[in-house]
This record gives structure tokens, C-alpha cells and sequence, in this order.
């Protein structure tokens, strides 16, 4: 035996004292790893910027490149993604209404169940808030099943002063044009081939295709409502909306009402 430092013996081998002595962190990341899984799993459409959104509304603040570097080791941003959509060139800026119900953005959207028989849905946004108001589910949706979900949603929202829509057959038909002159409803259409006049609910609807129709293999249409009024509510109510300053729709309404009690409330 010899009596040799350590400092001695390292140098021997070529290494430093200081790498002898390390020793090696216990994995600290199996937390932000369960968080995360536990978010993917809640949200499995959602990408980083999203996910991280989320963590942030759970109270988790890692640091964000943290996160991504185990997002990557994950592979979860090798998930599958949809095509790619072109940028638009010269969005055409629409209006922010002042409060709810100024103004509702409607449309129509279409797919198929597994037995490739098409179902139709229509959706309702309020454009303050970007609230999704209802979205009703169907094989056949004509004006007169319109004007009867639209007075479902007023009975609990009260009559917005005016609808932006398309020209689509259900839109300009005497019936929906009847009912909004009786109720005082200004009915805006938008030119044809111009979507981007209706970009508040065109960017409702692609996150509903991207989440819901597109997601899933529908057989029912009860299985295509339970799944959209699921959505609606996490939609509302959990989801943060980056044009709200990452607020959902729901609490960025009850903030403007907060503000509004206290402009408007008892001295």
C-alpha cells in the first residue's frame, strides 16, 4: 500500500480532483415530467407555447427552457401535426367590440361520421370576449333551425345588436332577415371570397376542426355533441386565449364587468 493524495492519484489518471469528487444530481425532473404528461394528456392538441400556458395557470414556474429541454427529451414535439397553413398576406383588421353582445360572429362547418354520412354544425362567437357562445350539431341544419338556436342563446345571453356572416343559402334567407328586423338586429355580410372579414370566428373554427373533428372517429352524432359540449366548456372556461392576454374568454368577460361595477358602481 501507498500513501498517495488524491490530488496526486487523479493527476495520475488524468482527471481532476474536482470530477472524482462530483456526484451526480438525483433525477429532479420527474415532477415537471408528470406535469407535463399530465398536460398533454388533458390537452393533446395543444402545442409548446400552449402546454407552457398551461403550467403557468397550474402555478408551475420552471423555467421555460427547462421545460422545453424535457418537452424535446419527451419527443413531444414530434407529435403528429396538420398541414401547414400559408400565412395570410394582407389581413384585413376587424373592429374589437367594447363589450359583449355588440357584435356575434356565425358560421357553418361540415364533416363526416365513420360511416362517411356528413353532419353540419353551426357556430355562434361573441367577438368581445371570443366566447363560444353554442355550437349545434346536426345533419341538417336550414334558417328556420338557425333562428330557433339563436333564440335558445338569447334567452340566457340577451340579442347581440348585430350577426357577421357569411352568404351562405341559411344566412340570406327571408327567414333569418325577417326575424332580425323584428328583434333590431343588424345582420353584416361579407364580401364573398374574403374569409378574412370574419377572422374572429374562421380562427374559432380551425381550433374546433384542429381539437375536435379531426381528432376523432365520430360513429354517432351523440358522441360528436358530447365531445363538442365538453370542449366548449375547456374552451370557456380553461383555455387561455392569446388575444385576451392569455385570459380564458370567461374571465376576461368577468374582468370587464369588474371594471364596469367599479366605473359605474355606488360612490
Amino acid at each position: 500500500m501507498h500513501n498517495v493524495s488524491l490530488r496526486l492519484a487523479c493527476r495520475a489518471v488524468g482527471i481532476s480532483d474536482s470530477v472524482y469528487r462530483y456526484q451526480p444530481k438525483a433525477n429532479d425532473d420527474q415532477e415537471v415530467i408528470c406535469e407535463l404528461q399530465k398536460a398533454v394528456e388533458r390537452y393533446p392538441a395543444y402545442g409548446f407555447g400552449m402546454l407552457l400556458k398551461i403550467l403557468r395557470r397550474w402555478g408551475k414556474t420552471w423555467n421555460h427552457k427547462r421545460i422545453y429541454r424535457i418537452y424535446c427529451e419527451l419527443k413531444l414535439n414530434k407529435r403528429r401535426k396538420g398541414k401547414k397553413r400559408l400565412p395570410n398576406r394582407n389581413p384585413e383588421p376587424l373592429s374589437v367590440p367594447l363589450s359583449e353582445n355588440q357584435c356575434w360572429s356565425i358560421d357553418f362547418m361540415s364533416d363526416s361520421l365513420q360511416c362517411e354520412r356528413r353532419f353540419r354544425t353551426f357556430n355562434i362567437v361573441d367577438d368581445f370576449n371570443r366566447e363560444a357562445l353554442t355550437i349545434e350539431v346536426d345533419l341538417s341544419l336550414p334558417a328556420q333551425r338557425v333562428v330557433r338556436v339563436l333564440e335558445r342563446v338569447i334567452a340566457w345571453r340577451g340579442y347581440p345588436e348585430k350577426l357577421r356572416m357569411d352568404n351562405g343559402p341559411e344566412f340570406i334567407s327571408t327567414t333569418l332577415a325577417t326575424w332580425a328586423e323584428e328583434h333590431d338586429v343588424q345582420l353584416e355580410f361579407i364580401q364573398p371570397g374574403k374569409p378574412t372579414q370574419n377572422s374572429y370566428i374562421e380562427r374559432f373554427n380551425r381550433t374546433y376542426r384542429t381539437e375536435i373533428l379531426d381528432m376523432y372517429v365520430f360513429k354517432t352524432l351523440t358522441e360528436v355533441r358530447e365531445l363538442t359540449e365538453d370542449w366548449l366548456r375547456e374552451y370557456n372556461e380553461e383555455r387561455p386565449h392569446g388575444a385576451l392576454n392569455d385570459l380564458t374568454p370567461w374571465e376576461y368577460l368577468m374582468k370587464h364587468e369588474q371594471t364596469e361595477s367599479s366605473i359605474f358602481g355606488c360612490n
